[in-house]
């Protein structure tokens, strides 16, 4: 059975009615997902169309990315974007992995891998004709096994106008209760390059990053991709978060901005890393206070048909309070 079989048939069991607009991707479309933004990174030139949550196929390319440049018909735009974070004071990236090691060692992780992972992440839901638009944001749980079974639910938040988000500089996430998606994944559903618990050496988190794409001699920009692919699937130790942001800072192009708060009032440092056309960028987000990797968010550099340039298309953001997610 091909992929694309196999995608349509689990959305098809996850939801045998016909999928709304805005339904949810399933974890093999999130994994999918993933692999295709990893080798088509730049946006691409499309038809006008506003975005949300597709069904079929498109949702693997649609994905769980709160899209604000949405564009009507004639080209108008019918919804706002959110500020880009404000940043403050000058560090160097050596700096933010100097400070991270060091509140990695004072702070409490993870004793050891776990194939489980808790991650916000935005929808957005418009109406073009009626010129309405909402943040729709949702709270996922990815539990999985070696054998690739496991369990995805996705729980919706209370939406909320992007006009609001852009005048608060935020994202609140709070859960609605109602649950979107719970989908129970038999043996082999679930697809990742990496199986087996991985070690906390540097050469045990440079094996696993190559796995999941990252190629010798790295950018920045490569390391947080394949890190991103990482921590959608697993949530590492501090021991591994240390390797990772080491990597991170031995590679070249990595640019740091300084201090914030995320969008979910966490105090963070942010590294900003381009893509090699100079087609978007991602923004890795830096726990103050845990030294652990929490977010990565993504923004569009070069204007094409339906984003602007600086339009903010996407957040993930891991290590999220189990609460939230209820």
């Amino acid at each position: 059975m091909t992929e694309n079989a196999v995608l349509e048939r689990m959305l098809s069991d996850a939801d045998p009615a016909p999928t709304p607009r805005d339904a949810a991707p399933d974890a093999r479309a999130l994994a999918t997902r993933d692999r295709i933004l990893r080798t088509n990174l730049a946006p691409r030139r499309r038809r006008r169309r506003a975005w949300g949550w597709a069904s079929g196929l498109t949702a693997v390319a649609a994905s769980t990315a709160l899209v604000f440049a949405v564009l009507s018909p004639q080209g108008a735009a019918v919804a706002g974007m959110p500020s880009p974070l404000d940043f403050e004071g000058s560090t160097t990236v050596a700096q933010v992995v100097d400070d991270a090691k060091t509140a990695l060692a004072g702070s409490t992780g993870p004793a050891a891998p776990e194939r489980a992972v808790r991650t916000a992440f935005w929808g957005f839901s418009v109406e073009v004709e009626a010129k309405v638009s909402k943040v729709v944001p949702q709270l996922s749980t990815l539990t999985w096994e070696p054998d690739g079974s496991g369990r995805m639910t996705i729980i919706a938040g209370v939406p909320y106008d992007p006009e609001d988000a852009v005048a608060s500089n935020a994202a609140e996430v709070t859960s609605s209760g109602e649950v979107i998606t719970d989908l129970v994944m038999a043996p082999g559903d679930f697809y990742t390059p990496w199986t087996e618990v991985p070690g906390e050496t540097r050469q045990d988190m440079i094996a696993i990053l190559r796995a999941f794409g990252m190629p010798e001699n790295p950018t920045a920009y490569d390391v947080e991709l394949a890190f991103t692919s990482v921590l959608d699937q697993w949530t590492l130790t501090n021991a591994q978060h240390r390797e990772l942001l080491g990597l991170l800072g031995e590679a070249q192009g990595g640019e740091a901005l300084g201090v914030t708060k995320d969008r979910l009032g966490r105090d963070v440092s942010g590294v900003r890393v381009v893509s090699p056309d100079g087609a978007a960028s991602d923004l890795i987000l830096v726990s103050r206070d845990t030294g652990r990797i929490v977010g990565v968010e993504r923004t569009v550099l070069i204007a094409d048909e339906v984003y602007a340039a600086g339009s903010i298309i996407s957040y993930r953001m891991w290590d999220i309070d189990e609460e939230a997610i209820r």
